[in-house]
């Protein structure tokens, strides 16, 4: 995890979260953009690929997204095979979810929180999220590689995903 060095016990309570957000995106000197004050969209280099990342803030709901997708689209012809793999995927997970974009056929790792009637989040929260976000990228991209353009199984391919190496050569 990258140090932060913006104040640790900053909240947001009657704020946008993408302005703790944008900060958290800042001290990691990554590209952004903030189209509006809904929407923050950044590029990080994953270990494998280059990841979209954007958050989200919905003010009527309270309900703060984070999204984090691939930089290839799936062909069309591995969508059921995908499919399934997405299921594998996500009983693995304890927090957030894969899925697959409908117009983009983007895959896509998303989480959200409810921030409302008092609920707030730090700087660290959020950059925990990134972090876990990120990983779950690094560590299941290699099994959507291996179904899309390996011919691999899904079993397979999650198998591979999280098969750990303990020592290196």
């Amino acid at each position: 995890m990258t140090a932060l060095r913006i104040k640790s016990d900053v909240m947001i309570n009657d704020k946008n979260p993408l302005d703790l957000a944008e900060l958290v995106i800042m001290d990691r000197d990554w590209v952004f953009d903030r189209p509006d004050d809904g929407e923050l969209i950044a590029e990080v280099n994953g270990s494998m690929c280059i990841y979209r990342i954007w958050f989200t803030w919905q003010e009527d709901s309270g309900g703060l997204t984070l999204s984090c997708a691939f930089e290839s689209k799936l062909p069309k012809q591995s969508l059921a095979q995908v499919h399934t793999l997405l299921a594998l995927v996500n009983e693995k997970l304890w927090l957030g979810h894969f899925d697959i974009c409908s117009e983009t056929s983007q895959i896509t790792f998303r989480h959200s929180l409810l921030l409302r009637d008092g609920a707030n989040t730090t700087a660290e929260h959020l950059q925990e999220l990134l972090d876990y976000a990120i990983e779950q990228c690094d560590c299941f991209y290699p099994a959507f590689q291996a179904v899309v353009w390996g011919g691999k199984s899904p079993t397979e391919a999650v198998a591979y995903s999280l098969f750990e190496t303990v020592a290196e050569a």
